[in-house]
C-alpha cells in the first residue's frame, strides 16, 4: 500500500470497529476532565474511574479544592500512584485557575502547560475533549501502533505527534486519537499480543515488526 492507502485504511477500519466512542476518563466538565487526566499519569483509567468519584464528591470545582489541605487531597487520590507529585498539582492549578483565570480551565495550550503538573500530552487531551479543539495526544498505545504501522519511526512521542498531525486530516484528529487508544488496548496490545487478531498491524505493519513476531516463541509476544 502507498502511504495514503494506509492512512485511509486506518481511518476506515477505525471507524468501523468504533463508530461510537467512549470516552475513557469519566468526567462531567472542562475541570473535572483536567483533575482525572492528571491524576492517569502511570495508572490505568479504570482505577482513576474509581477514585475520582470520592475526591469529586469532596470537591468537584476549583473553589472546594482549595479548601482541602494537600494531604487530605492525596490521601484520597492515593491509590492511583504518584500522590504527593498530583496533589500538590490539583491543589496548586486549583488556586491559579482562581487567581489567574475566574476559576475557568483555559482553552490553549500555553495557559494549560503552565499550571502544575499538567504538560502537553495533558493539555492536548482537555483541549480535544473538554473543548473540541483539534489536537492528537499521543499515549504509549498510539506511540506503538504508529510504530507498529510504519507511519512514524517511533524515535520519541514528540515525533510521533507530528508525523499523526502531518498524516491524518486535522478534523480527524480528535475521533482517531481515542479509537487508536481503544484498538491498542483491545487488539494490539504491548503484552499478549495476538497479531491474528490486530487486522490493521497485520495488514500495513512494519516488516520488521511482523517477522520479529512470528519469530518470538509465543509466550513472549511483547514488541514495541
Amino acid at each position: 500500500m502507498t502511504k495514503k492507502e494506509s492512512v485511509d485504511f486506518v481511518i476506515n477500519t477505525l471507524e468501523s470497529i468504533y463508530p461510537e466512542i467512549p470516552i475513557p476518563l469519566d468526567h462531567k466538565d472542562p475541570y473535572t476532565l483536567l483533575i482525572a487526566v492528571l491524576m492517569s499519569a502511570q495508572s490505568t483509567d479504570v482505577r482513576v474511574n474509581q477514585i475520582t468519584p470520592l475526591l469529586f464528591a469532596k470537591a468537584d470545582n476549583p473553589y472546594d479544592m482549595i479548601k482541602l489541605t494537600v494531604d487530605e487531597i492525596r490521601d484520597i487520590i492515593r491509590p492511583v500512584g504518584l500522590s504527593p507529585m498530583k496533589s500538590k498539582g490539583i491543589h496548586g492549578l486549583s488556586h491559579i485557575l482562581i487567581d489567574k483565570h475566574e476559576g475557568k480551565v483555559p482553552q490553549n495550550y500555553e495557559d494549560l502547560e503552565a499550571l502544575p503538573a499538567v504538560g502537553h500530552k495533558t493539555a492536548a487531551v482537555v483541549l480535544s475533549q473538554a473543548f473540541g479543539i483539534p489536537a492528537f495526544p499521543v499515549d504509549t498505545h498510539i506511540h506503538r501502533l504508529m510504530y507498529r504501522w510504519n507511519l512514524t519511526n517511533g524515535k520519541n512521542v514528540v515525533q510521533t505527534e507530528k508525523d499523526a498531525k502531518r498524516i491524518f486530516p486535522k478534523e480527524k484528529w480528535n475521533d482517531l486519537h481515542l479509537q487508536i487508544i481503544w484498538y491498542g488496548r483491545e487488539y494490539s496490545p504491548a503484552r499478549g499480543w495476538d497479531l491474528e487478531k490486530d487486522i490493521i498491524t497485520k495488514t500495513i505493519g512494519r516488516k520488521s515488526v511482523i517477522k520479529d513476531y512470528y519469530n518470538m516463541p509465543k509466550n513472549k509476544k511483547t514488541l514495541r
